[in-house]
């Protein structure tokens, strides 16, 4: 994809799932990448197993950890081109279950995350002349479904979130798309299987059965859409949610 090689681009959560699927879609495509994740451990060894320039010990929740992540990326690489915010948590359950402590866990992660991220990157990418963010929303995050609703809230922020900087930023040359993942093969899938009862094998199946495409994602199905919205292949996008849903929202 135009515009990726030697580009220096920050994923966060990306040690697993779609976040270290994009994190090895843009090492193939050779930007200089680093992995920022709670599991330090984990994103120090997916970083030498990808070839990435480096994996961080980063929780999307502290302001001070996002700030260096983005300051070791300006610090060790010169600057920051590209963003992946990603991280996230799940969350299911009725709401009458949902006490306080578990209700911020669940916004800090999917949204004050997000936001600590785009706000720690946004001057090094000014600084840069330009670049662009892509934010992990959800189907969560243009629609809802009963069992969801603090994780469904958090994810329409996110999607707010990016309308917000796509504006905000557009006179830095800085673009801002969200991106919206069916159900994907992920660590973090079984949670979500879990709240429509029965095992997980037969929630994975009713997932499957209603995405008309038949299958589940893939986390390189969400990571190479990612590329593609920080790629300059898409120039001319910005404020956008792309759903990448196997046709669950056609109907």
């Amino acid at each position: 994809m135009r515009g990726l090689a030697d580009r220096v681009a920050l994923v966060t959560g990306g040690a697993s799932g779609i976040g270290r699927a994009t994190a090895a879609r843009l090492v193939e495509e050779g930007s200089r990448v680093v992995i920022a994740d709670l599991d330090g451990r984990a994103a120090a060894s997916v970083a030498r197993e990808l070839g990435a320039e480096a994996g961080l010990a980063c929780d999307v929740t502290d302001t001070a950890q996002v700030d260096a992540a983005v300051a070791h990326c300006s610090r060790e690489l010169g600057g920051l081109d590209l963003v992946h915010a990603n991280a996230g948590a799940p969350f299911t359950g009725a709401i009458t279950e949902v006490d306080d402590e578990t209700l911020d866990r669940v916004l800090d992660v999917n949204l004050k995350g997000a936001f600590k991220t785009c706000r720690a990157a946004a001057g090094a990418l000014r600084a840069r002349g330009g670049g662009a963010m892509a934010l992990t929303s959800s189907l969560q995050g243009v629609m809802a479904r009963p069992g969801f609703t603090p994780y469904t809230a958090a994810k329409h922020g996110v999607v707010g979130l990016a309308r917000g900087l796509a504006l905000e930023l557009a006179d830095d040359g800085v673009r801002v798309n969200a991106l919206a993942p069916a159900p994907t093969e992920t660590p973090m899938l079984p949670a979500f299987a879990g709240a429509m009862g029965g095992d997980v094998d037969e929630a994975y199946e009713r997932f499957r059965a209603g995405i008309p495409l038949g299958r589940l994602a893939a986390p390189r199905d969400i990571a190479d859409a990612v590329c593609w919205l920080l790629s300059e292949e898409a120039a001319m996008v910005t404020g956008h949610v792309l759903v990448v849903d196997g046709g669950i929202t056609v109907g």
